[in-house]
Order: C-alpha cells, then sequence, then structure tokens
C-alpha cells in the first residue's frame, strides 16, 4: 500500500469514530450529574476537537493547523488548571 491510500483510509475511519465520540461526549455534557463531570467532558470535546484538526491537517498536508491544534491544547491544559484551583478553593471555603 502506498502512503496516499494510509492516509485515506485513516481519515475514513478516524472521522466516523470521532464524530460518535463528539456524540457521546455532548450527552455527558448535558447529562453530567456533576458541575466535574461536566467540566471534564468539555476538555474531552477540546481534546477530540485538537484530534481531528490533526488528522485534516496531516490529511491536507498543511502545518498550519497543527499550531491551531497546539494553541487550542494549551487553553484546554490552561483552563483544566484554573477549573481544579476554583474547586480546591471551593471546596476549602
Amino acid at each position: 500500500m502506498n502512503l496516499l491510500l494510509i492516509e485515506n483510509l485513516s481519515v475514513i475511519v478516524f472521522l466516523p469514530i470521532m464524530g460518535i465520540a463528539i456524540m457521546l461526549v455532548v450527552i455527558r455534557f448535558i447529562k453530567g450529574p456533576s458541575l466535574t463531570d461536566r467540566v471534564v467532558a468539555l476538555d474531552l470535546l477540546v481534546t477530540i476537537g485538537i484530534a481531528i484538526i490533526s488528522v485534516y491537517s496531516i490529511a491536507t498536508g498543511q502545518s498550519a493547523y497543527l499550531d491551531i491544534a497546539m494553541i487550542l491544547a494549551l487553553i484546554a491544559f490552561l483552563s483544566t488548571i484554573a477549573f481544579a484551583y476554583y474547586l480546591k478553593r471551593r471546596g476549602t471555603e
């Protein structure tokens, strides 16, 4: 198999799986019994989005999308840290 065929197959297989994952995470986000569940679901949504952007970057051959994915990952990481700090402070007061 050549590399182009492998890339196309990975996109064809990967995107529907990520679509199903997004639907499941959105259900968790809506029905999440606690605030923590919803924040974890939101973090997972961002992670899935980063994965989709990365695959799109590979499929199109444009590395500019990887920069966007890295910035999005950094923002998601910082927001998760901020939320954990908020929960810790809320629990002590």
